[in-house]
């Protein structure tokens, strides 16, 4: 009998300990950690800049730019040519008689083209406001060159704009308008924005 009591003694506090460590390892276990939260899914943009110029109410020209992003990112575009712009120089001889002509210096080249800049943010309400930079640069044709300057010397046309618009996916806006003094042309700048799938 006492052999009987000795061993349900021993089954008891045997379980009690047990219990015991066990609960105290639970204790010990680090939290799990909590789940991350999903990514939110990437949503492309496609972006259409349109430049057009017009004289009067007549459209000269139209030049379409598209930029492909998502929201959040920066899209840029680069592109254009350099020209050769001829530099005169005058001798210190020659500069002594009014009647000689300055003499055909060193060529320089300059930089002619467009270079868009667009970021974009997404709005609450399902707008995107879209930031954008337009710098656009020419050469004047040569019935319009307005220099003075001698023969085949170009003359140079610049356009910069930088503004925010607000669009919903298809809308379109204009972003800025401006006209040249020396030619009376006008330059247009329209926005599309196309939410991609």
């Amino acid at each position: 009998m006492t052999k009987h009591l000795q061993t349900v003694a021993f089954v008891f506090v045997f379980a009690l300990t047990s219990t015991a460590v066990a609960r105290a390892q639970e204790k010990e276990k680090p939290p799990a950690p909590a789940p991350k939260p999903a990514a939110a899914p990437a949503t492309p943009l496609k972006i259409q800049v349109v430049i057009s110029r017009y004289q009067g109410e007549r459209k000269i020209s139209s030049l379409p730019y598209n930029l492909t992003t998502n929201v959040g990112s920066r899209a840029t575009i680069r592109m254009g040519t350099q020209v050769p712009v001829m530099m005169l120089a005058t001798g210190q001889a020659e500069a002594a008689d009014p009647k000689t002509m300055p003499q055909a210096g060193p060529i320089q080249y300059k930089d002619v083209g467009t270079n868009l800049d667009c970021s974009s943010t997404a709005l609450d309400d399902g707008r995107f406001l879209l930031s954008l930079t337009v710098d656009d640069s020419s050469v004047y044709p040569d019935e319009r060159t307005t220099s003075g300057g001698p023969k085949g010397n170009p003359s140079f046309r610049s356009f910069r704009a930088s503004n925010a618009i607000m669009l919903r996916n298809g809308e379109t806006g204009q972003l800025t308008t401006a006209t040249d003094k020396v030619t009376g042309e006008t330059v247009k700048v329209d926005v599309t924005l196309t939410v991609m799938k």
